[in-house]
């Protein structure tokens, strides 16, 4: 076995029928990975795989349009709504651009809501008759499969089952559909240079197609690629704050392919859970101790760290 495929097997899947059969044995092998990694594999998923695909294949005829019908939907302040063209986001500290293209949906809120000034509508591309459907379904579909996700985390950190239920259900939680084009030989920068998540975990389909790498403690650097049928999940900068690096935000990336694999495209589709614009990030109970001091004595609320963030990767 090549030390990559040994790299690539060293996150364990956990299947996710654990969690109606054995939701304690989920929750602590889910946290688990967390805690060592940063990232889960989760196998076995019951999201309906051909709505998946449905949505991906909308994406990927709104990224074949020409360039100047796409750049009339980059209408959004702060990149959170729409779409943000190739040669915009930039990693932490990078000195070059991703080499990359997306679109953003975010949740709809009603007329009125108390969220609206921070929560933009959502616009969508006329071009592309079913995407609104498509990628809505993908947004709910990805939103109620993280609440679960979060009721293991929370079990596994002894909190009760749902503390997180109510700071993420209006969360502003987006949902990302990435293409990153064919790579010339010549270019310059990667795909997705090295930085953190800012929300609280990540949902991440698509993986499949090489170049996700997981910085790991020892500073090597772990490929993950899970077979299909998986969904490979991280905490975020958010949660590692509410849980004084009990559960890390580990620094990851997307390579540039091998030149065999320069030609073609890939596509994913991360879906970022946040809490609500106005929870307050705290030390969660339990999470700090006399072995783990608690690092963030002052809470912050969530929508202050987002704006930050936003203006070091230069989507504001």
């Amino acid at each position: 076995m090549t030390d990559t495929q040994t790299a690539a097997s060293a996150i364990e899947p956990v299947s996710f029928t654990r969690y109606d059969a054995d939701f304690e044995g989920f929750s602590t092998a889910l946290g688990d990975s967390f805690r060592r990694y940063g990232f889960a594999v989760i196998s076995d998923y019951d999201l309906d795989q051909r709505k998946i695909d449905a949505a991906i294949d909308a994406a990927k005829r709104f990224f074949a349009l020409p360039d100047a019908v796409k750049k009339q939907y980059a209408v959004s302040k702060g990149g959170q709504r729409g779409y943000i063209p190739f040669g915009i986001e930039t990693a932490k500290g990078a000195t070059h651009f991703d080499l990359k293209e997306f679109w953003h949906m975010g949740r709809d809120l009603p007329p009125g809501h108390r969220y609206r000034d921070v929560m933009p509508d959502n616009v969508w591309p006329a071009e592309v008759a079913d995407f609104h459907d498509k990628v809505a379904w993908l947004y709910a579909a990805l939103d109620s499969f993280g609440v679960r996700v979060l009721q293991a985390i929370a079990h596994y950190l002894n909190l009760p089952r749902h503390q997180f239920d109510d700071a993420v259900g209006e969360g502003n939680s987006v949902l990302r559909l990435l293409h990153y084009p064919p790579i010339p030989l010549d270019a310059t920068g990667e795909r997705a240079g090295a930085h953190g998540d800012i929300n609280a975990i990540t949902l991440l389909l698509g993986a499949e197609e090489g170049g996700l790498e997981v910085k790991d403690r020892d500073g090597q650097w772990l490929p993950i690629n899970p077979p299909p049928g998986c969904l490979v999940c991280n905490i975020g900068d958010m949660l590692e704050r509410a849980t004084n690096h009990v559960l890390p935000s580990t620094i990851h990336r997307v390579v540039n392919p091998p030149p065999e694999r320069r030609g073609v495209a890939r596509y994913s589709t991360p879906f970022f859970l946040h809490f609500a614009p106005d929870y307050e990030i705290r030390t969660l109970p339990g999470c700090a101790t006399a072995e783990n001091p608690d690092r963030y004595p002052d809470p912050l609320t969530a929508n202050a760290f987002l704006t930050q963030r936003l203006k070091e990767i230069k989507l504001l």
